[in-house]
């Protein structure tokens, strides 16, 4: 039997959740990046994180964001070279609580918190 897999920690939800051509012209394919994949974008390219801060911000391994971080790389890829809708929707995580150390911005009140957890069957 499959270890059970570990929730991903994310600060924010993302504002904006599709994405796609404003000509109308979209292939009629969506392609949807889950909100962990948002995170590791955001933490990585946004922030300018390293992987392993990365990694310790979502409380996972280094290797599992280098891995979501290749794979949400490959899907904003094909969405722009391709013109499909990207989705951002679903995952396998659970919101921050300010009662945890996992950013400076917790620290800070940079931003609102959402409580509780949300898994992947629950879509935005």
């Amino acid at each position: 039997m499959p270890r059970p897999r570990k929730r991903r920690r994310v600060c924010r939800l993302p504002n904006y959740r599709v994405f796609g051509p404003m000509d109308g012209n979209c292939n009629n394919e969506d392609i949807i990046l889950s909100i962990d994949e948002h995170e590791v974008i955001r933490l990585i390219d946004l922030e300018g994180l390293e992987q392993e801060q990365c990694a310790q911000r979502m409380n996972v391994a280094r290797s599992t964001v280098q891995r979501m971080y290749s794979e949400a790389k490959q899907k904003i890829a094909d969405c722009i070279v391709n013109g499909k809708i990207l989705k951002i929707e679903g995952g396998d995580y659970e919101l921050c609580r300010m009662d945890r150390d996992c950013c400076g911005l917790c620290n800070q009140g940079g931003h609102r918190h959402r409580w509780g957890r949300n898994e992947s069957k629950n879509k935005l």
